[in-house]
């Protein structure tokens, strides 16, 4: 199979299996879905993602920062917003008059957005208790004081409390649940001070699909929209997901060279006969990662080959023996895998990663064109 002429390289986007797979997770849970589209969508394009999710009845979307919401407001999503990551001092005003919902981790916080409230319009607040993660989130010791004021700034109209959240380490089931019931703690003294908000949120893919108890009704799911499994052990496929991104190339030259030829910087791979080079347009600056270099997988043709040698900053080799190939040829470097192409998680054990980082650090570089495999 050719690619079309002039593409170099490209990033299939199937939003279709985005909605496919909310759809299937909101199922298998039973609850409501924040659909998290932060670092653009894990590589997929953030507003494509959202647009996916929320058509597959996602009922909010979750990004990192207040830039990544405002940019979907900008973009016209009118479904609830929730951004949970902020620069020390920063601004609440904005996101507040566009109607992002802000994850607070701490007093400063919370008195922050109190004061970005504007007229009838509170503040809308998650906020996030600290159960053993060790990353932002109130701290137990903090809890009845930051609880006592958000309900008091409540009372007065100044916050609208829309949920309780935590995050798991996902280290073990036990730790998970050690951690489920520290935040169950926080959820009765924030209900003893007057707090009773209407969302609570801890799991996130992993637990959301193996731990029910976490799920309370609220779950935020990441990577397990995009169709990629948060578990060593299980495939997309065993989950009932479908991975969205397949990730491609044109054969951009063909070379015949003899044996002892040496390939790519460093000349790691030497050729033993003569063989067939095979250049493909893609590399270290599109997020192939360099770490994969002799290692990552790639179909030709249909025919399964490994990356030959040293990956570049925007191409890499492949040694194809003799099996015919010509220039415009379709190189899959993953995608999914019950097609018959490499996985973003084999593109992932052969750079000692997680596939999470496969698809996200794909590059702006890489056109994102909206499609099936």
């Amino acid at each position: 199979m050719s690619m079309a002429s002039g593409v170099l390289r490209e990033a299939l986007i199937d939003v279709d299996a985005i909605t496919e797979n909310v759809r299937h997770l909101r199922r298998l849970t039973g609850s409501e879905i924040i659909a998290v589209v932060k670092a653009d969508g894990y590589g997929h394009g953030a507003l494509r993602a959202a647009q996916a999710a929320l058509r597959g009845g996602a009922t909010r979307i979750g990004v990192s920062d207040i830039d990544e919401a405002l940019a979907l407001r900008r973009a016209g999503i009118r479904a609830p917003l929730f951004a949970w990551l902020h620069a020390p001092g920063a601004s609440f005003v904005e996101a507040v008059r566009h109607e992002v919902e802000l994850g607070i981790s701490d007093l400063d916080q919370l008195l922050r957005a109190a004061a970005a409230a504007q007229g009838e319009r509170p503040a809308a607040v998650h906020l996030k208790i600290e159960t053993g993660l060790s990353r932002n989130g109130i701290a137990p010791a903090d809890w009845r004081q930051v609880f006592s004021e958000a309900a008091r700034l409540e009372r007065i109209g100044r916050l609208r409390v829309v949920g309780l959240f935590s995050h798991l380490s996902n280290t073990s089931i036990d730790d998970d649940r050690a951690a489920l019931a520290k935040f169950e703690e926080g959820v009765v003294l924030a209900a003893g001070v007057g707090l009773n908000p209407p969302l609570r949120h801890i799991a996130a893919t992993n637990a959301a699909i193996a731990l029910p108890e976490a799920r309370l009704g609220c779950v935020r799911i990441g990577i397990g929209i995009y169709g990629v499994s948060p578990f060593d052990d299980r495939t997309p496929a065993d989950l009932g997901l479908r991975p969205a991104m397949t990730l491609r190339g044109a054969v951009a030259a063909v070379r015949r060279v003899p044996a002892g030829t040496g390939v790519s910087y460093g000349y790691d791979y030497r050729t033993t006969t003569d063989t067939t080079l095979a250049l493909v347009p893609l590399g270290y600056a599109d997020g192939v990662p360099r770490q994969a270099s002799g290692r990552g997988p790639v179909t030709i043709g249909g025919r399964r080959f490994t990356v030959a040698g040293r990956i570049a900053m925007d191409q890499f080799i492949v040694d194809v023996g003799d099996h015919p190939v010509a220039v415009g040829d379709e190189v899959v470097l993953f995608g999914d895998p019950t097609l018959g192409v490499p996985s973003a998680r084999e593109w992932a054990e052969a750079a000692a990663t997680i596939d999470y980082e496969i698809v996200t650090r794909v590059g702006a570089r890489v056109p994102r064109r909206e499609g099936g495999a």
